[in-house]
């Protein structure tokens, strides 16, 4: 997590806005984030690492896109300079205007309905959705050098990600632009209306959608404390239910590999043991 200086300054400096009120979000596995007062006003700022800033381009305008298509969310906000975002050494700073609703509970399970509907309806909505951001869809480097950081990590690693891609070959899936990090906290319901929406939007690329459903099955506790997430995402979306439970396991299995890929490249030894808990189950 970045300091706070650092981002009042980037808000000053590239936006224009001197926050009254800071609140952090929900940790997410892709970036970091805040819900920002600014003269009653509210917004969502976004921070992703290095090295993403045109993914994360690739989500705004995928927001923009959701936005033309009555599914709420957040609306970004350009720099001063015109730009979508605001490169800094830390990554890449990204401001929305805040989508009315409180975030959602993941453990609940009406606001599960709302998240499945919801991610579903985000799915169908960016089908044929195109942007140069937009990244092939290869979320873990079996051979990166930080996966020595533990004996078992590297093969439990490599064997998560061969299964997934033998699936992707041998299996016809349903591809579509991903998400990559659907957790409750990013999806709201406003409470006056019934609307639900998202606060911002990831694009992290182009891959088999129920990569994303099972994201949002290890940030809901599992498939065990998820049935109500499953059937809105059905109800919603364009997977069909014989596809979705068939390759559910093996995406599962890869997105535990990518939790324990990220927590050994900046050290986290809890996220690593959790990681490892859930791969060996």
């Amino acid at each position: 997590m970045p300091d706070a200086e650092l981002l009042r300054t980037t808000l000053r400096d590239e936006w224009h806005l001197v926050p009254s009120d800071i609140t952090a979000l929900d940790d997410v596995l892709l970036s970091h984030g805040w819900e920002v007062t600014v003269a009653g006003d509210q917004y969502v700022v976004r921070l992703s690492e290095p090295g993403a800033r045109l993914p994360v381009e690739a989500g705004l305008v995928a927001a923009e896109h959701l936005r033309g298509r009555d599914i709420p969310a957040g609306e970004p906000v350009r720099t001063l300079a015109g730009g979508l975002t605001a490169q800094t050494e830390a990554g890449a700073f990204a401001v929305l205007r805040r989508v009315p609703g409180r975030r959602l509970d993941g453990a609940d399970p009406v606001d599960q309905q709302w998240w499945g509907d919801r991610l579903g309806a985000v799915h169908r909505a960016l089908q044929g959705f195109h942007h140069p951001g937009l990244r092939a869809w290869q979320p873990i480097d079996p051979d990166a050098g930080h996966l020595d950081a533990e004996p078992w990590l590297r093969a439990a690693v490599t064997d998560a990600s061969a299964a997934a891609k033998r699936l992707t070959v041998t299996d016809r899936l349903t591809y579509g632009v991903l998400h990559g990090d659907p957790a409750p906290g990013g999806f709201v319901v406003d409470p006056g209306t019934g609307r639900a929406g998202l606060l911002d939007c990831g694009a992290s690329g182009v891959g088999p959608l129920v990569y994303d459903v099972a994201a949002a099955v290890v940030y809901a506790g599992g498939p065990a404390h998820s049935s109500e997430l499953i059937d809105g995402y059905l109800a919603a979306g364009p997977v069909e239910a014989d596809e979705l439970h068939a390759v559910l396991p093996v995406l599962l299995r890869l997105r535990w590999a990518v939790q324990a890929e990220r927590a050994a490249r900046y050290g986290c030894v809890e996220a690593l043991r959790r990681a490892r808990t859930a791969l060996e189950q």
